[in-house]
């Protein structure tokens, strides 16, 4: 149980035109230049673009290993502790995240691709 900052970023390669940046104390993580992610390193935890539905039913069930980040618009941000979380899970939230900001056609290449 339990994923490393490098096995995160591993997963990152997984997903087409991710593009990572230094933001400070953070890295931010993007498709296209719209953000779906940020991690900081520091702390070995990631928030990840969400339904507002899923960022509190993931809360709610485990608040050991997410927290709310914020909200924005229609979208609920998590937090997520590398250290408590399956790495097949979390693989399936970055996914999720990077299928709610990239566009249409991209996503859709990618799941035909699978």
């Amino acid at each position: 149980m339990g994923v490393s900052v490098d096995e995160l970023l591993e997963m990152l390669d997984r997903l087409p035109e991710v593009a990572q940046s230094e933001g400070g104390n953070w890295i931010s993580l993007k498709v296209r230049g719209k953000g779906f992610g940020y991690l900081w390193q520091e702390t070995e935890t990631v928030g990840l673009k969400a339904t507002i539905e899923e960022q509190i039913a993931l809360v709610a069930e485990r608040p050991e290993v997410f927290e709310v980040q914020f909200t924005a618009g229609r979208f609920g941000w998590v937090v997520v502790h590398l250290a408590k979380i399956d790495p097949e899970e979390l693989f399936e939230l970055v996914t999720e995240a990077w299928c709610l900001t990239a566009p249409k056609g991209l996503v859709d290449a990618h799941e035909a691709g699978r």
